[in-house]
């Protein structure tokens, strides 16, 4: 695998070796007989942590434009917060009131656990430090955390339901997404960021009622990718209840061993960094600034 550096240039990157977590379709395993070598994209081991703070800052900025193309920014609102490799009890994030389509490597700012700018010369929004410091501090395993006023997310989230195993890609969140049920205006409070923290528990995603949704992972591309693929979730799930009106009976759902199983196959965290790699390659091509 390569990887282009802030100077434009591209080079090799060391990936890791532990291959326990990819699962090896049908056909790879009939190639690996026959002798070829098969290739496929894993996460990238860095020799420097200056290496690692770049990239995942590139990373950062790229999940913002795929935030932008997919129509998940409006106005200031929505975050993406990504520990720093080096002081972790640092976040870096987007700059209040910056446009997704525009934010590259240098234009994020790094806040600590109190919020306070670390680096950077531009605000941040409220919003970002109440609930993803709190987030961030509430699950340590977590390295970042998004969050978007999505049409869909937010739609679901004013009704009385759930992310339902309606569909294989709905599968990834079952029995997966919390509920924070607690609306009280535009989070600014540092306790109500704590109690989001707490509904969020081990989940992967949190629906935040008459909000939106949030979602997290053990790296940049999988809390962006569980982001978008959940915001589409919930899309599929209010047309297939508008449909099944019209029908007179409610949608099929996924019965739980099956919904368990396909959680097993697609809801991981590599599977969640994978699907993230075909939108990086483009962004990372077609917005080569995203690494100034």
């Amino acid at each position: 695998m390569a990887e282009r550096r802030r100077d434009g240039r591209v080079v090799p990157v060391t990936m890791t070796s532990d291959t326990s977590i990819v699962p090896v379709p049908a056909a790879a395993a009939v190639a690996d007989a026959r002798g070829r070598e098969l290739r496929m994209a894993k996460p990238p081991v860095f020799a420097t942590v200056a290496e690692e703070r770049a990239h995942r800052k590139a990373v950062l900025a790229a999940a913002f434009r795929m935030f932008s193309r997919a129509g998940l920014d409006e106005g200031v609102a929505g975050h993406i917060t990504v520990r720093d490799p080096e002081e972790p009890g640092t976040f870096w994030v987007n700059p209040f009131g910056m446009h997704f389509s525009m934010i590259r490597s240098s234009d994020l700012v790094r806040v600590d656990e109190d919020g306070a700018v670390v680096e950077g010369d531009r605000a941040v929004n409220g919003a970002a430090v109440a609930i993803h410091c709190a987030v961030h501090a509430a699950r340590p395993d977590v390295l970042a955390a998004a969050h978007a006023h999505g049409p869909h997310g937010k739609t679901l989230s004013a009704l009385d339901m759930t992310v339902e195993p309606l569909t294989q890609d709905a599968c990834a969140f079952y029995e997966d997404v919390a509920v924070f049920d607690d609306f009280t205006g535009v989070v600014l409070d540092r306790e109500e960021g704590r109690r989001i923290g707490a509904a969020l528990g081990p989940h992967k995603a949190v629906i935040l009622r008459n909000h939106g949704m949030l979602t997290v992972g053990t790296s940049v591309e999988s809390a962006a990718w569980w982001f978008l693929t959940l915001e589409r979730t919930a899309q599929s799930q209010l047309m297939a209840y508008a449909a099944a009106a019209g029908l007179g009976r409610p949608p099929r759902r996924i019965g739980h061993e099956e919904a368990l199983l396909t959680r097993g196959q697609v809801g991981y965290e590599f599977a969640g960094w994978f699907q993230f790699q075909p939108i990086w390659e483009r962004i990372s091509r077609d917005c080569p600034e995203i690494f100034e």
